[in-house]
């Protein structure tokens, strides 16, 4: 039906199998299909749509203004699977141009705090699709979400819109639940990016420029994310080790290397598949390591 890397008119795609015409989540009331579409337009409206690893692609939902909640358009990605739907991802190459990219099947979503148009704080929701067909990552189940009812309404009765308390909590509290620990966990493959550990269950979604010392923006960017074991985090929390824009580790003056060799750390790990963004961030931890 659709060729993936090839380029379509979004009117062409329309014109065929219906569907709004603007929104970024197209749901086609003629076909069993729904049409999604990034592009980098999407940010001024407090959109970031990205690919986590080769497996995963996290989208924003739709609504420009106001906390975006489960209706039109999200509800139909959020039910897909219950209503039989399936979902097209297209990007934007150019203005009413689009390439297909791929379909997807949902996996999780979650609530976050993003800016709406007009650049006020709202609460978004952020989906985790898998592309469909063979994949790399085996996902931990703790990241694919639990069908626990057959009607769709009970099913995801989970997602309860958050009130102004919980709301606040998310912008004054550390990130490290929700979206941005599933970011960071689909983002470093379910595993320790310094030893490859993969017990999901007690790695750490650490921030390399602390949560403080962040803008509100950096503390929700993927880039600014590292996933730890305990030891690893705690020591890098401290400052007492960190890495260079290569990967390798760096170990603070301040620690004794005997005793930090029977947590198993020797000092020859290493970060691979480090982002320009990683980059920029492990230059500031650098610059404080004691």
């Amino acid at each position: 039906m659709f060729n993936e890397n090839q380029i379509y008119r979004r009117k062409d795609i329309h014109d065929m199998y219906g569907g709004n015409r603007q929104s970024g989540i197209s749901p086609s009331a003629k076909t069993p299909y729904i049409f999604i579409f990034t592009g980098a337009s999407g940010a001024q409206h407090g959109y970031k749509d990205e690919w986590l690893n080769e497996d995963v692609f996290s989208y924003t939902g739709e609504g420009q203004s106001g906390d975006m909640g489960f209706t039109k358009g999200n509800l139909a990605l959020r039910d897909h699977l219950s209503t039989g739907k399936r979902v097209f991802l297209f990007e934007y190459i150019a203005r009413g141009m689009v390439m297909f990219v791929g379909e997807l099947t949902f996996l999780d979503s979650d609530y976050f705090e993003t800016h709406d148009t007009s650049g006020g704080l709202r609460t978004g929701i952020k989906f985790f699709f898998r592309r469909v067909g063979e994949a790399k990552y085996l996902i931990p189940e703790e990241l694919k979400m639990t069908i626990i009812a057959a009607e769709p309404n009970e099913a995801y009765s989970i997602f309860k819109k958050p009130n102004s308390t919980e709301r606040s909590r998310l912008v004054t509290s550390r990130v490290g639940q929700g979206a941005y620990r599933k970011s960071i966990l689909h983002r470093w493959s379910y595993q320790c990016a310094a030893t490859g550990y993969n017990d999901t269950r007690i790695l750490i979604a650490s921030h390399i420029q602390s949560w403080k010392d962040s803008s509100d923006s950096q503390r929700l960017d993927v880039d600014n994310g590292i996933l730890l074991s305990p030891d690893y985090d705690a020591l890098f929390d401290k400052h007492l080790i960190s890495f260079d824009v290569s990967g390798r580790i760096i170990l603070s003056s301040e620690i004794n290397t005997t005793p930090i060799k029977s947590l198993g750390i020797t000092g020859n790990e290493k970060i691979n598949n480090l982002t320009e963004g990683n980059r920029y961030y492990l230059k500031l931890h650098n610059q404080i390591i004691k």
